[in-house]
C-alpha cells in the first residue's frame, strides 16, 4: 500500500526529533531554547500544515485499510515503530540514540497525530459511506425507475397490440351500415311503405270480393311477390341499420343483429315473413286471406309517416291529409266487411244486405264496392239514414259501426280542430297585439295620421312575414346552433362594414349574435343631426336618404348593404363631432336595417383588447381621411368620460359585491343561530342524562349500603 499523509508527516517529525535528541547529547539546555524548541516549533508547524492540507485538499487524504480502523493503543505503537523504522533507513546512526533518548515523545507525537488523523478520517469516512449509500439509492431508484419505464413500455406495447388487435377485429365485424338520420334510410322507408299500404288496402278486398281476386291472378301474383321481395330486403336493411351507443353509431354486425333481436318489431318482421303462400298449393289461389299475415308490417309505415311530419316544411296539411287516409282505410276495411256479412247470409234475403248481385245493374264489381263503401260512410260518420237491420248478427255488426263512427266523429274534430289553432296561432297573436295598440292609442287620443302610419306598419310585418321574434324562435337551440344560424344569416352583412373586415372570428360571432333587426315605415326619421350615437345600422333591404334639416333635401341615398353611425359607438377619442350624429338619415320607403348598440359592441370588445385597440385605429385613420379628428386631443390622456364611465362601473360592480357579501352574512348568521340552537339542545339533552346516571348511580351505592 502506498504511503499515507500520515505516515509522511510522522517520519518527518521523527527526523526532526531525532535530530533534537542528537543535539541534546552534545550540551543540556532548556527546553524552552535551543533545539528543543525548535521540535516544538516544528511540531507544531506540521501540524498546522497538516491539518491546512485536509482543509484545502480532503479529496488528497485516502482511507486507511479496515483494520487500522479498529487499531488499540498497541497496534498504533508497533505502526509508530514500523514508521520509525522506515523514517530512519537512510540514517543508521541515529535510531539507536533516538530510542534511548527519546522513546516517550516519539510515542506521544505519532499518537497524537494518528489518533486525530484516524478520528478525522474516520469522520470523513462515515460521511464518504453516508454519500456512497445515497449515491447507491439514487442508482438504485434511477434502476427501478429504468425498469419500471421498461415494465411500462412493454405493458404499452402490449396494450398498443391488444388495442390493434381489438381494431382489426372491429375492423372485420365492421359491415356496410344505414345511418337512421340520413336520405337514404328515409327513401328506404319510401319504398317499403308502398308494398305495406298496398297489403292493408288490397287484401281485404280481393278476400271479400271474388271477382277481383280471379280476373287479375297473374297481376296479384306480381306484386305478392314484389311485396314479399321487399320485405325480406327490410329485414336485411333492419340488420344493418345503425344505433347510438354513448353518442357513437355501432358499427359491429353482432350488436346490431343483438339489438334487433331484442325488439318486439322483430317478432312482427318474422310473422310477416312467414311464407304462408305454401297453402296454396292445397287450397288453391282463391284465398288471398293466407297472406294476411303481411300486415304485420304496419310499423314502417307509421314510421315513414314520422319522419316526413318532421321534414316536411307544411306539417299542418300533412297531419289533416295524415287523418284522413287512415280514416278513409277504416272505412274500406268496413265496407269489405260489410260485403261479406252480405255474402254470409246472402244477397238479396233481407233489405240490410247488398241486394241480389242476379240483377245486372248490382252485378257489377264496381257497383259491389261502391256501393259497400257508401253504406260505409254512412254508417261511420252518422251523417245519412241506412236500411235497418234484421237479424242478429246484422244488429251487432251496426252497434260496433256505430261506435267505432263516434270514435272516429270525435278524432276528427278534435285533431282537425288543433290543426286549424295551430295552423292561426301566429295571427291570433299577431292580431292580439295590434288590437292591444289599437286600444292604447284610442285611449291616449292619437292623431289619426299616426294611427294610421302605425297600423300600415304592422300590414307591411304580417304580409312580408316578418313578425316572428328571432330571440323567441331560436331560445331552444343550443349556443352553437343560433351562431352557426346567425353566421349564415348575418355575417355577410356585417362584413360589409369597413372597420370589422379585418377582425377576428370570434369577435364577428359575438357582434353577429347582437345583431338586432328593425323595420322603418316610408317618412320615419332612423337619426337625427345633433343625436347621442348610441347604436350603428346596417341596410339589408329598403333605401335611406340623407336629406337636410328641412327633411326635403336628399344628399345621398343609401341601398343595400351600406351602413353608417360605426364611427359614433366606437367613442374615438380626439373626433370632432364627438358622440353626435352628422346628418339626418330618413327611410325613403319601408326599410329593413340591422342594429348593432354600443353597449353590445363594447360588452364584446372585453374580450378582445387587441380587436378593440385595432377598430380604434381603423377609426382614427377614417376620421383623418375625412379631416374630423383633432389630433392634439387625440394624442392627450384618457378621456374623463370614458373614466366617469370605469367608476360608474365599479360602482355598480361593488354594489353588487355588497348585495352578494350582505347574503352570505344573512345566511351565516342563520347557519350560526341554527347551530347555537342545537348545541343548546345537545347540552340540555346531555344534562338530563348526566343527572339520570347520576341519580341512577347514588340509587345503587345506597341500595349496596343498605344490603351491607
Amino acid at each position: 500500500r502506498a504511503h499515507s499523509l500520515c505516515e509522511d508527516t510522522s517520519s518527518e517529525l521523527q527526523r526532526a526529533i531525532s535530530m533534537e535528541a542528537r543535539g541534546l547529547t552534545e550540551s543540556r539546555r532548556s527546553s524552552f531554547t535551543g533545539t528543543g524548541a525548535m521540535a516544538r516549533l516544528s511540531r507544531l508547524v506540521f501540524a498546522l500544515r497538516n491539518w491546512a492540507a485536509r482543509r484545502l485538499h480532503p479529496e488528497d487524504q485516502r482511507p486507511d485499510s479496515f483494520l487500522e480502523r479498529f487499531r488499540g493503543p498497541e497496534l498504533k505503537e508497533a505502526s509508530s515503530r514500523e514508521s520509525n523504522t522506515q523514517s530512519t533507513a537512510g540514517n543508521p546512526d541515529r535510531p539507536h540514540r533516538a530510542k534511548n533518548h527519546w522513546p516517550l515523545a516519539n510515542f506521544n507525537v505519532n499518537n497524537c497525530n494518528n489518533t486525530d488523523d484516524e478520528k478525522q478520517i474516520t469522520l470523513s469516512k462515515k460521511e464518504d459511506k453516508k454519500e456512497e449509500k445515497k449515491e447507491e439509492k439514487k442508482e438504485e431508484k434511477k434502476e427501478e425507475k429504468k425498469e419500471e419505464k421498461k415494465d411500462e413500455k412493454k405493458d404499452d406495447k402490449k396494450d398498443a397490440k391488444k388495442d390493434d388487435k381489438k381494431k382489426e377485429e372491429e375492423k372485420k365485424n365492421e359491415v356496410y351500415i344505414i345511418d337512421p338520420a340520413t336520405d337514404l334510410y328515409y327513401r328506404w322507408l319510401s319504398i317499403i311503405a308502398v308494398p305495406v299500404m298496398y297489403n292493408w288496402c288490397m287484401l281485404i278486398c280481393r278476400a271479400c270480393f271474388d271477382e277481383l281476386q280471379t280476373d287479375y291472378i297473374t297481376l296479384w301474383n306480381v306484386l305478392d311477390i314484389s311485396s314479399d321481395i321487399i320485405y325480406y330486403l327490410d329485414t336485411f336493411v333492419r340488420l344493418r341499420t345503425g344505433f347510438l351507443e354513448q353518442g357513437l353509431l355501432v358499427k359491429d354486425s353482432k350488436k346490431l343483429r343483438e339489438n334487433y333481436v331484442k325488439t318486439q318489431q322483430f317478432k312482427y318482421d318474422v310473422i310477416s315473413m312467414v311464407p304462408t303462400d305454401i297453402a296454396v298449393i292445397k287450397v288453391g289461389n282463391n284465398y288471398p286471406e293466407l297472406r294476411f299475415n303481411r300486415l304485420f308490417k304496419f310499423a314502417r309505415l307509421f314510421e315513414f309517416f314520422d319522419r316526413t311530419e318532421t321534414r316536411t316544411n307544411y306539417p299542418n296539411i300533412f297531419r289533416i291529409s295524415n287523418l284522413v287516409l287512415y280514416i278513409l282505410i277504416i272505412i274500406h276495411w268496413n265496407a269489405c266487411i260489410f260485403f261479406a256479412i252480405s255474402k254470409s247470409i246472402g244477397f238479396g234475403t233481407d233489405s240490410w244486405v247488398y241486394p241480389n248481385i242476379s240483377h245486372p245493374e248490382y252485378g257489377r264489381l264496381a257497383r259491389k264496392y261502391i256501393y259497400s263503401l257508401y253504406w260505409s260512410t254512412l254508417t261511420l260518420t252518422t251523417i245519412g239514414e241506412t236500411p235497418p237491420p234484421v237479424r242478429d248478427v246484422e244488429y251487432l255488426f251496426v252497434v260496433c259501426d256505430f261506435l267505432i263512427g263516434v270514435l272516429i266523429f270525435a278524432t276528427i274534430v278534435g285533431n282537425v280542430g288543433a290543426m286549424i289553432s295551430n295552423m292561426n296561432a301566429s295571427r291570433a297573436e299577431f292580431q292580439a297585439k295590434i288590437d292591444s295598440i289599437k286600444q292604447y292609442m284610442q285611449f291616449r287620443k292619437v292623431t289619426k295620421d299616426l294611427e294610421a302610419r302605425v297600423i300600415k306598419w304592422f300590414d307591411y310585418l304580417w304580409t312580408n312575414k316578418k313578425t316572428c321574434d328571432e330571440k323567441e324562435v331560436l331560445k331552444n337551440l343550443p349556443d352553437k346552433l343560433k351562431a352557426e344560424i346567425a353566421i349564415n344569416v348575418h355575417l355577410d352583412t356585417l362584413k360589409k362594414v369597413r372597420i370589422f373586415q379585418d377582425c377576428e372570428a370570434g369577435l364577428l360571432i359575438e357582434l353577429v349574435l347582437k345583431l338586432q333587426p328593425q323595420v322603418f315605415s316610408p317618412g320615419d326619421y332612423i337619426c337625427r343631426k345633433g343625436d347621442i350615437g348610441r347604436e350603428m345600422y346596417i341596410i339589408k333591404e329598403g333605401k335611406l336618404a340623407v336629406v337636410a334639416d328641412d327633411g326635403i333635401t336628399q344628399f345621398v341615398v343609401l341601398s343595400d348593404g351600406s351602413y353608417f353611425g360605426e364611427i359614433s359607438i366606437l367613442n374615438i377619442k380626439g373626433s370632432k363631432s364627438g358622440n353626435r350624429r352628422t346628418a339626418n338619415i330618413r327611410s325613403i320607403g319601408y326599410s329593413d336595417l340591422f342594429c348593432l348598440s354600443k353597449d353590445d359592441l363594447m360588452e364584446a370588445l372585453t374580450e378582445y383588447p387587441d380587436a378593440k385597440k385595432a377598430l380604434e385605429e381603423k377609426g382614427k385613420a377614417i376620421l383623418m381621411k375625412d379631416g374630423l379628428i383633432d389630433e392634439e386631443a387625440a394624442k392627450q390622456g384618457t378621456d374623463p368620460k370614458d373614466l366617469e364611465e370605469k367608476v360608474v362601473k365599479l360602482e355598480s360592480s361593488l354594489d353588487l359585491m355588497q348585495t352578494k357579501f350582505a347574503r352570505l352574512m344573512a345566511e351565516f348568521t342563520s347557519s350560526q343561530t341554527k347551530l347555537k340552537q342545537r348545541l343548546t339542545k345537545m347540552e340540555t339533552k346531555v344534562k338530563k342524562m348526566g343527572s339520570e346516571e347520576i341519580s341512577d348511580g347514588m340509587e345503587a351505592d345506597n341500595e349496596a349500603a343498605k344490603a351491607e
